[in-house]
């Protein structure tokens, strides 16, 4: 089997770093360098999901002690 008779099942993305086209071995970054960088920002905190924030009634109290 040539290169040219693969069938792609998807069509490759663009590295969420940089913007060149993935390559397979970093999927789905570029290089190893973007990859690394994506890595430290999800380490230093600056990848984060939004909450809502609940009202008074949803918050839950603390356990009470029997004492």
């Amino acid at each position: 089997m040539t290169k040219s008779d693969t069938v792609r099942l998807r069509p490759r993305m663009l590295c969420s770093i940089c913007g060149k086209p993935s390559q397979q071995k970093f999927h789905p970054f570029c290089s190893p360098r973007c990859a690394q960088i994506d890595l430290g920002r999800w380490l230093g905190g600056k990848y984060a999901i939004a909450r809502e924030e609940s009202s008074e009634e949803e918050k839950l109290e603390p356990p009470k002690e029997d004492d």
